[in-house]
């Protein structure tokens, strides 16, 4: 196999461990107030940990079920995530890991989202809260 030397343990996922698992997963979008989502995500170490993978399943078809890819620049100090789902989107978000919540975000001109998972004290379940902007609303 070509490249095994570098299937090792990313360290700047490192802190990313606690979210490695299956979750039941509850959400809101920013579209549709007052619809709570629900569905599954996992997150699983790809290439002996040197990328975290995503891959979210949700109940209602209005959300796309979607994989994505976790890695980082250390040069940078920063992780990003490369995005694809059902319907054939794929974006790039910046990634930050901080006091048990997971963020991404974009801020492409005339689209802006972002993603937030928060980890119960308990770390037994994560609750997501999406924001998204169009233009300037």
């Amino acid at each position: 196999m070509i490249g095994t030397a570098a299937l090792i343990p990313n360290p700047a996922l490192r802190p990313l461990e606690v979210v490695v698992g299956q979750w039941r997963t509850t959400g809101t979008h920013p579209l549709m107030p007052g619809t709570t989502f629900r569905g599954r995500t996992s997150f699983a170490w790809l290439e002996g940990g040197a990328f975290l993978v995503m891959r979210t399943e949700m109940e209602q078809a209005e959300v796309p079920d979607a994989v994505a890819v976790i890695g980082s620049d250390d040069a940078a100090g920063t992780l990003t995530m490369s995005y694809f789902d059902e319907r054939g989107v794929s974006r790039r978000y910046e990634v930050e890991f901080a006091d048990g919540r997971l963020s991404w975000s974009r801020d492409e001109a005339g689209f802006a989202q972002r993603q937030t998972l928060v980890l119960s004290e308990d770390r037994s379940r994560m609750t997501g809260t999406g924001r998204m902007r169009r233009g300037g609303e």
